[in-house]
């Protein structure tokens, strides 16, 4: 009888300590990782983007999300601003979740009240010129944002110009 009760008593305690280190909810799988750019390609376009920039005298930060919103790089140039990382970060998100570069955004609120309403109510949406949607043929794979160059047009001009050098390359 008392190897039945240890038995017991050590069952007991196992399921505890499994339930502990689940929450007690149920094991699954992880998702699926979300599409986006390898990180090596990444970091290669926000070098693109920002030595792009520079060579027309701007300090930009570079942001690249995947497919779900996740960073996958946030490089700031040399002499960059806080203001234009947090813009880049914005910029990508925006081109992300709206599937379309931020400046068609920008023109698209200036006569539907309805697009303009939602940019307006999420203080993380930025549309100003200079997020890019990134795409496989016709799949969004994430989005690359440049900010802090004086003028958007400046920031988007870099951001295509990092997509031109590794569009190849994006899977």
């Amino acid at each position: 009888m008392p190897h039945k009760q240890t038995l017991t008593t050590l069952t007991l305690f196992l399921t505890s300590l499994a339930d502990a280190q689940t929450g007690g909810a149920p094991t699954q799988a992880p998702p699926p990782p979300a599409r986006g750019p390898a990180v090596d390609v990444a970091i290669e376009a926000a070098r693109v983007a920002i030595d792009t920039c520079k060579a027309k005298g701007f300090n930009v930060a570079v942001t690249i999300v995947d497919s779900a919103g996740v960073q996958k790089v946030l490089l700031a140039g040399d002499g960059a601003h806080a203001r234009g990382v947090q813009s880049s970060t914005n910029k990508a998100v925006t081109a992300l979740t709206f599937k379309l570069p931020t400046s068609q955004i920008a023109e698209s609120i200036k006569t539907d009240q309805t697009l303009a309403a939602k940019v307006t109510a999420n203080p993380n949406f930025a549309p100003r010129a200079g997020g890019v949607p990134l795409k496989v043929g016709d799949e969004l794979i994430g989005a690359i944002g440049v900010g802090g160059a004086r003028g958007s047009e400046n920031d988007e001009a870099c951001a295509l110009a990092a997509i031109e050098r590794v569009q190849s390359r994006l899977r």
